[in-house]
């Protein structure tokens, strides 16, 4: 089967300053399709320009998450933020919609109970719930599908989505197919490792997946601990058929870094 890959322009194309102008050049390496974190500093008409103008789809939206300069990471596990968190959900549903972008990853926050054992009940716990049942609902009437996605400890410590059986639980109880998982492969590497039993257990909840070499978070041809090759060859014997955002930072520059997709076999 054919497997579809998606620039993510928060990582990639960073020759350009401005995200905005990195819509075009994501379209001249020849990918159709993008994804990003949310555009700060722009509006959603300034965006939406962009990324017409350049003629790629967007496939995936990060949720607007607060102050970056403060180290914000989203709202939805914090208690009493729970109107910002409302803020930042219609947020980002008006760029969603003006990007034509049907799906929405929403970050949960950074929590001093991150650390608590997986299906221990706390007040984090009961305020992530209440919150993601809010953004489904408000997503789904929109026709936007929900993703959350485990990050890491190590890369990001104290994050509250940080376990993968965790979210699989909370996405199995909700039982809405307008939420499901993103995995990305360089958290789950970090997190659980197993890709193989990882990939027969997640992939039936997961609506988008993103890559990166662990541990440095380069190409999936770099030096490291994942055999990407074989990694492509599950996804094709699973018949994923969603996007693969390529989430990665460019050991190089982000077109010379390109020539492992054309290695391994694939086309954008």
């Amino acid at each position: 089967m054919v497997l579809k890959f998606a620039s993510n322009l928060s990582f990639m194309f960073t020759e350009a300053p401005s995200i905005i102008d990195r819509y075009q050049l994501a379209k001249e390496a020849g990918f159709k399709a993008v994804e990003s974190g949310f555009p700060f500093g722009f509006s959603s008409l300034e965006v939406a320009a962009a990324k017409t103008r350049a003629g790629v789809d967007q496939v995936l939206l990060n949720v607007f998450t607060g102050d970056v300069t403060k180290g914000e990471l989203g709202f939805a596990a914090i208690p009493g933020e729970e109107e910002n968190f409302k803020k930042s959900i219609e947020k980002t549903i008006q760029y969603a919609k003006a990007l034509d972008c049907k799906m929405i990853h929403v970050m949960s926050g950074k929590v001093e109970s991150s650390k608590a054992a997986v299906f221990h009940i706390n007040h984090n716990d009961v305020v992530y719930m209440k919150n993601m049942l809010y953004a489904i609902d408000k997503c789904q009437k929109e026709d936007i599908t929900v993703v959350i996605e485990p990050i890491n400890k190590y890369t990001v410590p104290d994050y509250y989505m940080n376990n993968f059986e965790k979210a699989l639980d909370l996405v199995r109880k909700i039982d809405n197919p307008y939420f499901k998982l993103q995995l990305d492969i360089f958290h789950l590497q970090h997190c659980r490792g197993n890709i193989t039993t990882s990939f027969r257990e997640l992939l039936p909840y997961t609506a988008h997946i993103q890559i990166a070499q662990v541990p440095d978070r380069h190409e999936p041809d770099t030096p490291g601990e994942i055999d990407y090759k074989y990694v492509f060859s599950l996804l094709e014997r699973h018949n994923y058929a969603g996007y693969i955002g390529l989430e990665y930072r460019p050991k190089l520059s982000t077109v010379e870094g390109l020539s492992w997709i054309k290695k391994y076999g694939y086309t954008l």
